[in-house]
């Protein structure tokens, strides 16, 4: 089972999917920790993103490996180094929207979602895990939030790239875009805290018959 939770960069996705997770028994996945590994590995190698063909050739070279750890969280493992505070590098996140728009990224990375989470129970979030990855799931979510309360929130995280610049690359790239699953519930966070989100989206589960632990 999964239950996905896409939205644009500091809608609060993060905090809720993994509070969520916890709250369920189910683990955690976070898809855009994957696409900012392979974002930070190809700056290492000094790929140029628009060299879409490049990009491809140093996929192939790449060696990937993706699990859960003993608390459920998802880790990706890429060259033989698991990535942790280097994936919030300035670079990786002024680069990570060009990379994860190139359609080799985009499937390497959907398939190892996909792969990994058979016959598990996840709470996975992203851009386009209920449109793309897991566009059959039942149990899916929107969160968004006003750009004034998403840049406060990406300030108080140190994070200094532009909201209005991520949000464009994201609901224009070409392959699975930002958007909102016709058949998702949207839920505005600017003014719910990370428990109020988490109770709203717990009551509609539990009302499709998934109960928090």
């Amino acid at each position: 089972m999964v239950v996905a939770i896409d939205g644009p960069a500091a809608s609060g996705k993060s905090s809720v999917a993994r509070k969520l997770a916890r709250s369920l028994g189910f683990s955690y996945v976070n898809s855009g920790a994957m696409y900012r590994a392979v974002t930070w590995e190809l700056l290492r190698e000094q790929i140029d993103p628009a060299r879409p063909d490049r990009v491809e050739a140093a996929l192939g070279r790449m060696k990937l490996d993706s699990g859960f750890s003993e608390n459920g969280d998802s880790y990706i493992r890429i060259n033989a180094e698991i990535p942790d505070l280097e994936l919030r590098q300035i670079e990786v996140n002024q680069a990570v929207s060009a990379y994860s728009a190139i359609p080799a990224v985009r499937n390497l990375i959907g398939q190892r979602l996909r792969s990994m989470c058979q016959g598990l129970d996840v709470v996975m979030e992203g851009r386009d895990i209920g449109t793309a990855v897991f566009p059959d799931s039942p149990h899916k979510f929107y969160l968004d939030a006003s750009p004034e309360i998403r840049r406060r929130r990406r300030a108080a995280q140190g994070q200094d790239d532009s909201i209005e610049h991520r949000d464009k690359l994201d609901s224009t790239r070409r392959v699975a875009p930002l958007s909102v699953a016709s058949d998702a519930h949207v839920i505005d966070t600017s003014h719910l805290d990370i428990e109020g989100v988490v109770g709203h989206i717990a009551g509609i589960l539990k009302g499709s018959g998934i109960p928090a632990e």
